[in-house]
C-alpha cells in the first residue's frame, strides 16, 4: 500500500502542476521517504506509451523535514501528446534497490506505475459546452405535431396513432426486434418546446440521429445527407437551429460513422433506394466502403449485427464523403446550423479518422465542439489492442463521462463519499484540464434503464420476462423513494465540473427498464411536477453561478455516506453537501459570512465564528451559497 506521506501524486507538495501536463511543460516531483529507510539516492524512471522513449532523471537530496528525507527533481515532458508511466527507484543501504509505484514498494519497476497524461494545447476547447446544461432528445419520442403518414418513406414503418401507446418490444418471427414502430416525434415538435427547454436552463440540445433511416432509433443510417422525412425537412432543421440559437441553445448531432444500415443507400440490401448499393453490385461506388468475406451475404458488421454493416473508415472515398470533401457530411450540417458532433462508438473509429473530423470542424466552425462516446477512462483506454489518443489534443474535446455515472450511481444508492471522491479524483488527475471540464456528465441515457426506475424499483419484484418489464409501473412508495434519490443525485450532477446532461423526460419522472422501455413518449401534461420544478431551479442556478460553470473543485467531507465539495470562481463559492445514507450527517465548514442559503430547498443556515454547521438528512442534499 502506498504511504501518502512519502508520495501522493494529487498533492502539489509532491507533484506540480496537478494532473495532466501540457506538451513541453516541466513537472516538478518531490519524494519524501522516511529517514529510517536509509535512502541514499532517488531516480525518476519513466517511459512513453506511444513512442517507447525512456528516461531516467536523478533527483537531488534536499535535506529533511521532520522524519522525512527530501528528494526533488524536474522532468520536461515531450513536445507532443503522450501517455507516460513512471515510478521512483530508491537506492537504500547495502546497494538495496526498490521501486515505488501506486501500490507502494515493489521489486519490478513497471508494476503499478503512476500515469502522467501529456496533451497538446493546439487550440482551446470551446468552453460553452462544459459550462451549460445538455438535454438529450430521442427524436421519435419527444414531441409530435401530427400523426405522420409513412407512405413513400424508406422501410416498412408502423405508426402508432396514440401517443401514449406501448411501443413494440417482442421479437418478430425471425427472432429480431426491428424497431420499426414509430410515434412520429418531429422537429416542429421540438421547436414548439424550445421555451420549455430554455426554462430548464438548457444550453445544448443533443439529438440522437436525425438522418433518414428505417428504424425509430436511426442508428442504422440510411442517408447521411437527408433528415428523416418523418422528422421534417432540411429547412425545418435550419429553422430549428435558428430558433434554438435565438434562445442561447446550441445543437449537437449524433454521427454514426462506424457503420451504416443494411438498408441504406450505400449498402441497399433490400433495394429501398434507387442507387446501386454495395450489396447489389461489386461495381457500386460504395462497394469498397465495406469488407465482404463472401459477397453479398457475408460481411463485417458492428458486433455481428447483420443490419449494421461496418464501413472501412480508412478508405479515401469514405473519408472524402464524411469528412474532407468540400460538401462533406461533417461540413454540411455545421454550415446548416449544427454546433457540435457526438461520435457514436468512438472506440470503433481509428484515431486518424477522429483527428480528421476535429481538423475539419475547426476549419469550418472554429467554435464547434467534438464529443466522443467512451465508456471508460478515456485517457488510458485500450480498444482492439491499441492505446487510444482521444484526449491528447488532436481528437475529441471531451467524452461522455460514464466513469462519473458509475461512481455517482454507486454513491446515490448508498455508497461512500470516499469511493466517489477517489474515482473522480483519478479522472481529474488523468484528464487534461479542458477535457475534464468538457465532459458530458449524466445519470440517464438512451442506452440505460431510466434513472428513476433504477433508483426506485424494488429488486425483489419478479421481472424475468420482457412483458413483465414492459408493463411494470412503480408503486407510489417506490416512486417516492426513487424521486428522493434522484433529487439528491441531481445536486451531484449539476454541481460537478462538466456539462450536466438530462435524458429527455427524466425531469418529468419517466420510468422504464432497458431499451426499448427507456424510450417511451414524453408524458406531456402528466409530468412529475415536483421533479420538474426541482430541475428548473437547478438549471437556473447553473446558468446564474460562474462557480458551477467553471469553478475549481475541492473536497470538504468524505466520511461514511457523507460527501461535500466546493466550487469556487473568483469571490463566488458554492458548496454541495450530500448524504446517501439512512441516518442524518452533521458537517462543519469554514464560512465567510453570517449565513448560507440553499436556493433549491429555500432554507437559510446561520454561521457563527466563521463556521457553518449543517445537518444533511438521509438521502438528501444541500446547495449552499
Amino acid at each position: 500500500m502506498l504511504d501518502r506521506s512519502v508520495y501522493f501524486s494529487r498533492d502539489s507538495a509532491f507533484k506540480s502542476p496537478f494532473g495532466a501536463a501540457k506538451a513541453g511543460e516541466t513537472v516538478t516531483f518531490t519524494l519524501r521517504p522516511h529517514v529510517w529507510e536509509g535512502v541514499s539516492a532517488c531516480t525518476l524512471v519513466a517511459w512513453a506509451d506511444f513512442s517507447g522513449q525512456r528516461w531516467e532523471v536523478p533527483f537531488s537530496p534536499c535535506g529533511a523535514e521532520g522524519d522525512h528525507a527530501l528528494f526533488r527533481g524536474t522532468f520536461s515532458v515531450p513536445e507532443e501528446g503522450e501517455l507516460i508511466w513512471y515510478v521512483f527507484r530508491l537506492q537504500k543501504q547495502g546497494d538495496n534497490c526498490v521501486y515505488l509505484g501506486q501500490n507502494g514498494y515493489c521489486a519490478e519497476h513497471e508494476a503499478a506505475a503512476f500515469q502522467l497524461t501529456v496533451y497538446e494545447a493546439l487550440s482551446p476547447a470551446p468552453d460553452w459546452f462544459g459550462r451549460g446544461v445538455t438535454y438529450q432528445i430521442f427524436p421519435d419520442r419527444f414531441c409530435r405535431t401530427h400523426v405522420p403518414d409513412p407512405s413513400g418513406m424508406v422501410g416498412d414503418r408502423i405508426v402508432h396513432q396514440k401517443w401514449d401507446e406501448l411501443m413494440e418490444y417482442l421479437p418478430d418471427e425471425a427472432g429480431e426486434i426491428r424497431n420499426r414502430d414509430f410515434f412520429g416525434g418531429n422537429l416542429h415538435g421540438v421547436m414548439e418546446k424550445l421555451d420549455y427547454l430554455a426554462d430548464l436552463g438548457v444550453s445544448t440540445l443533443y439529438f440522437c440521429p436525425l438522418f433518414e433511416s428505417d428504424s425509430n432509433h436511426r442508428y442504422n443510417t440510411g442517408d447521411y445527407s437527408k433528415i428523416d422525412p418523418m422528422l421534417g425537412t432540411e429547412e425545418d432543421f435550419v429553422r430549428l437551429c435558428q430558433e434554438a440559437h435565438r434562445r442561447g441553445i446550441r445543437i449537437m448531432l449524433d454521427g454514426v460513422f462506424n457503420h451504416t444500415g443494411s438498408n441504406s443507400r450505400y449498402f441497399n440490401a433490400e433495394g429501398f433506394y434507387p442507387t446501386v448499393g454495395a450489396a447489389q453490385s461489386m461495381d457500386s461506388p460504395y462497394y469498397s466502403w465495406y469488407h465482404f468475406s463472401h459477397w453479398p451475404d457475408q460481411y463485417d458488421s458492428w458486433w455481428g449485427i447483420r443490419t449494421l454493416p461496418a464501413v472501412n473508415e480508412s478508405h479515401p472515398d469514405y473519408i472524402q464523403y464524411i469528412i474532407e470533401g468540400p460538401d462533406s457530411i461533417v461540413r454540411r450540417w455545421l454550415r446548416l446550423g449544427a454546433d457540435a458532433w457526438r461520435l457514436d462508438v468512438a472506440d470503433e473509429l481509428p484515431d486518424e479518422f477522429i483527428a480528421r473530423i476535429r481538423r475539419v470542424m475547426e476549419e469550418e466552425k472554429p467554435d464547434s465542439f467534438l464529443l466522443g462516446e467512451v465508456w471508460e477512462d478515456g485517457s488510458n483506454k485500450i480498444a482492439y489492442s491499441r492505446r487510444r489518443r482521444y484526449l491528447l489534443g488532436r481528437e475529441t474535446h471531451g467524452l461522455m463521462n460514464y466513469p462519473f455515472r458509475t461512481a455517482a450511481l454507486a454513491y446515490i444508492r448508498g455508497g461512500t463519499g470516499r469511493d466517489f471522491m477517489e474515482a473522480m479524483e483519478t479522472i481529474r488527475e488523468n484528464y487534461p484540464f479542458p477535457a475534464f471540464y468538457s465532459a458530458m456528465n449524466m445519470l440517464g441515457t438512451h442506452d440505460n434503464p431510466r434513472i428513476l426506475t433504477m433508483l426506485g424499483a424494488s429488486p425483489q419484484t419478479p421481472l424475468e420476462t420482457r412483458t413483465q418489464r414492459a408493463n411494470y409501473r412503480m408503486s407510489e412508495a417506490e416512486r417516492n423513494a426513487g424521486r428522493q434519490r434522484l433529487m439528491m443525485g441531481s445536486l451531484l450532477l449539476y454541481g460537478f465540473p462538466g456539462s450536466p446532461t438530462l435524458f429527455y423526460g427524466d425531469e418529468a419522472g419517466m420510468e422504464g427498464f432497458e431499451d426499448p422501455f427507456n424510450r417511451g413518449t414524453f408524458p406531456w401534461g402528466h409530468e412529475d411536477k415536483i421533479l420538474l420544478e426541482h430541475f428548473r431551479r437547478l438549471g437556473k442556478l447553473r446558468r446564474e453561478r460562474p462557480s458551477l460553470q467553471e469553478g475549481d473543485i475541492r473536497y470538504l467531507y468524505w466520511e461514511g455516506q457523507g460527501l461535500a465539495f466546493s466550487r469556487t470562481c473568483g469571490e463566488e463559492t458554492t458548496i454541495v453537501a450530500l448524504n446517501s445514507g439512512s441516518e442524518p450527517i452533521n458537517m462543519t465548514f469554514d464560512w465567510d459570512g453570517p449565513f448560507a442559503v440553499d436556493p433549491i430547498c429555500r432554507q437559510q443556515f446561520n454561521a457563527r465564528f466563521g463556521k457553518l454547521r449543517i445537518t444533511v438528512p438521509p438521502a438528501e442534499g444541500l446547495f449552499l451559497i
